[in-house]
């Protein structure tokens, strides 16, 4: 009579993915005001664009006073979006190494703007002219820099797995 084999299959490090997550919202926020400012001349353009997923269209126009609600919104919407991004990317690349990570978190960085820009849109129309080149190298960094970090803060850890009879 044989023994049974067990293999070893790695888990997902969720608090990395949750902290690369935040990392990746916080770049990405910073992106999404510094290539406008030089861009396009306004910092906020998709901060407003961001908020308004929460607070409606009206936000998108420029304001005639800055107030600190539309960058907080945003902020906060980010990361959340951010971190939940974070965690699917983090489930995908868990096992191929930081390079393969960076380059699979890139290219699902691609896949959230698409699925941004082309499905959420039916949800929020306002968004779908609004989307740029800026927001897809944005989306593509995000990406990388999620994939990178997670593997970077990733702690490996291995749990038993039964063969399949």
């Amino acid at each position: 009579m044989s023994q049974p084999r067990f293999g070893m299959r790695q888990v997902v490090d969720w608090k990395a993915a949750i902290w690369a997550g935040i990392l990746g919202g916080l770049l990405f926020f910073l992106v999404s005001i510094i290539l406008p400012w030089l861009i396009l001349g306004d910092p906020w353009v998709y901060v407003r664009l961001i908020a308004s997923l929460v607070l409606g269209p009206s936000v998108i126009p420029p304001p005639e006073s800055f107030t600190l609600l539309i960058p907080l919104v945003a902020l906060v919407v980010l990361l959340l979006l951010s971190v939940f991004y974070a965690c699917i990317v983090a489930f995908v690349v868990h096992r191929w190494g930081w390079l393969l990570s960076t380059l699979g978190g890139a290219f699902l960085g691609l896949a959230f703007y698409l699925i941004n820009f082309w499905t959420m849109s039916l949800l929020f129309p306002w968004v779908f002219p609004l989307r740029t080149w800026i927001l897809l190298l944005a989306h593509v960094t995000f990406g990388a820099v999620v994939g990178l970090t997670y593997e970077l803060l990733e702690e490996e850890e291995y749990v038993p797995v039964e063969p399949a009879a």
